[in-house]
């Protein structure tokens, strides 16, 4: 029998189980698990805090089976964007840019934005892939970033570098504040690409 995970009247469908502990888990994950990982059927592990990048809310889970980062961007106060890291500490010790060969399959990047009276809030999800091919993670040690900015939809870019990242990005935006269901087709194409 094939269970309807939208419709279902159990509050805890098949796969959908509640995290057993949220005290540690950043307000954005905790929505991404409400707006769209529960409403698509995404199976979820319980979230572990990445204490070194706890800045930026670092998590580290698994969705449907596939190994995920999550950070949350921060607003920086002279440029456009948001400014998010992306390393790991290397064995001997100091941090470098993830690798393309990590065990690593999503990055999953939260942003929000209080413009206004105007609430924006939504989530790059990027793929290992993608961010090879801009050059964010390393291939075999060599190249990536440690950090980068993104550009979410109502960021305005003030230059041609901003406006050729943002072009890309938005490929893999998703959007949590329209004020009703997060698009789910969307979703599973980027969370499972």
């Amino acid at each position: 029998m094939t269970t309807n995970h939208e419709y279902s009247s159990d509050p805890h469908p098949i796969g959908l189980v509640p995290w057993s502990d949220t005290t540690s888990t950043h307000t954005d994950l905790l929505a991404a698990k409400e707006l769209v990982y529960d409403p698509c059927g995404f199976i979820c592990s319980q979230p572990v805090p990445e204490s070194e990048s706890a800045e930026y809310a670092a998590h580290e889970f698994t969705l449907d089976g596939l190994a995920v980062r999550f950070r949350v961007a921060k607003t920086t106060p002279t440029k456009v964007g948001q400014f998010v890291t992306a390393w790991k500490r290397s064995p001997g010790g100091p941090i470098e840019p993830f690798d393309a060969a990590d065990p690593v399959d999503l990055f999953v990047i939260s942003c929000r934005d209080h413009d206004h009276d105007r609430h924006h809030f939504g989530q790059f999800v990027f793929s290992v892939d993608a961010l090879r091919r801009h050059g964010v993670v390393s291939v075999n040690g060599a190249g990536g970033k440690r950090a980068f900015r993104v550009y979410p939809p109502w960021v305005t870019t003030t230059n041609r570098q901003a406006a050729k990242s943002q072009e890309w990005q938005l490929d893999h935006f998703l959007r949590l504040d329209q004020g009703g269901p997060v698009d789910s087709v969307r979703a599973r194409e980027l969370y499972h690409p």
